[in-house]
């Protein structure tokens, strides 16, 4: 009967999951596990050091981080249609630019534009329009969005390796941009033409989520801060390991090919686990759950200090591959169901941009320490360590929003 509940839903539903899916797929331009595949090229065309590209990535990042509270507040006033619209605009424009760049600066303006358009608002546009969008089986829903995110992780690593093999890296880049304005684009205004309206069901639980926190508010309340901290940890190590993958590669001596070719392991995993956090999230909540999210991740830090044969390449990116499902998912259902859905875009676009942040801290910093000669599994086991300590953090943020939401 579950089963066919679900079913139903999906059929019912199709048109409007199928562009968050999307949404989350085609972010993967931007995003660093993509981005990263460049590196060696940048780094040996233009002289740069690690330090150097982590330095130059972690400025850009933050920059977007920074424009994204300003950009992403605009879901709640425009419809997602013409939101989408742009940022794939702009998102086809950056892979161009990486395609022709001829000087630093422009690599800068580059990155800029890839994580806000492409990590930033692409995703900021898939998760709150599926959060906002539905409200009883938003778990579900979200979970479904997510699944956008492996796909790319396992497809387009392998497909640039290909196009890069073949047309150079420039090419590839070039390749990118075709997709999103001859694919992306016409297939998504399609789908977006017409606007999910909640049913009168949904319309009265939402209604029963009770206070609807304005961004103000949200911003002012503590445990907003503190859990994320915790949730965005993953954006951190995810973001620092991949932005220097050819580098641990080299280091472990592996194939880049097998380690590419990994990234399908790690969609697998968190496909598996968006389809089996969903559920859960809808029958007891994303904040009952929370506390678990960073478990996984622990793990796959330590398989990859403790383990250097080639196979922990994989172990690393199942374990990696669930945490992001089950994080993801949580979050997404998580920030509605804990400040309401009214003013969602508003302050997830702030929620993101720590993210962000927490995505650009990550490379900069291992890149300096790398250039200092810190060992790199000391540097992943100090990031697992932290996700330990951090479950126990987002433990006691369990107990206070269920005692606030008791008085």
């Amino acid at each position: 009967m579950a089963l066919m509940s679900y079913f139903s839903f999906l059929r019912d539903n199709a048109r409007w999951l199928s562009a968050c899916y999307l949404l989350a797929a085609f972010s993967g331009f931007g995003q660093t596990f993509f981005i990263a595949l460049s590196a060696g090229d940048l780094r040996a065309e233009f002289g740069l050091s690690h330090g150097d590209l982590g330095l130059l990535y972690m400025v850009a990042t933050l920059a977007s981080a920074f424009t994204l509270p300003y950009v992403g507040k605009s879901l709640d006033h425009f419809r997602v249609r013409w939101i989408a619209a742009v940022v794939l605009a702009g998102l086809a424009l950056s892979c161009l630019l990486m395609a022709s760049t001829s000087a630093i600066w422009m690599i800068a303006v580059a990155f800029y534009g890839l994580r806000l358009c492409g990590q930033g608002m692409m995703t900021h546009t898939s998760i709150t329009a599926a959060g906002r969008w539905f409200s009883a089986q938003r778990g579900r829903a979200v979970s479904i969005a997510m699944i956008g995110f492996p796909t790319a992780e396992a497809l387009f690593p392998i497909l640039f390796v290909v196009l890069a093999a073949s047309y150079g890296w420039r090419g590839a880049w070039s390749v990118s941009a075709l997709s999103l304005v001859l694919i992306a684009f016409p297939v998504l205004m399609l789908l977006l033409k017409r606007e999910r309206t909640p049913t009168a069901t949904e319309v009265a639980a939402t209604k029963a989520e009770g206070r609807q926190w304005t961004r103000k508010e949200a911003l002012a309340d503590y445990r907003f801060w503190l859990v994320n901290l915790g949730v965005n940890t993953p954006a951190f190590v995810g973001t620092s390991i991949f932005f220097h993958q050819v580098y641990l590669v080299e280091l472990r001596g592996w194939s880049m090919e097998v380690f590419a070719s990994a990234f399908v392991i790690m969609a697998s995993g968190v496909v598996c686990a968006s389809l089996v956090i969903g559920p859960l999230i809808d029958r007891f909540s994303a904040r009952q759950l929370l506390p678990f999210t960073l478990i996984p991740l622990a793990l796959a830090c330590l398989v990859l200090t403790t383990v250097h044969a080639q196979y922990a390449a994989f172990v690393f990116m199942a374990l990696v591959g669930i945490s992001n499902g089950f994080n993801g998912t949580l979050v997404g259902a998580f920030w509605p169901e804990a400040y309401g859905t009214r003013h969602m875009g508003a302050i997830r676009s702030v929620a993101f941009a720590v993210m962000v942040f927490a995505s650009a801290a990550g490379p900069g910093l291992v890149g300096w320490l790398i250039d200092l000669g810190v060992s790199f599994d000391l540097q992943i086991a100090v990031m697992g360590g932290y996700c330990l300590i951090y479950s126990g953090v987002l433990t006691w943020m369990t107990r206070l929003y269920r005692r606030a939401q008791q008085t």
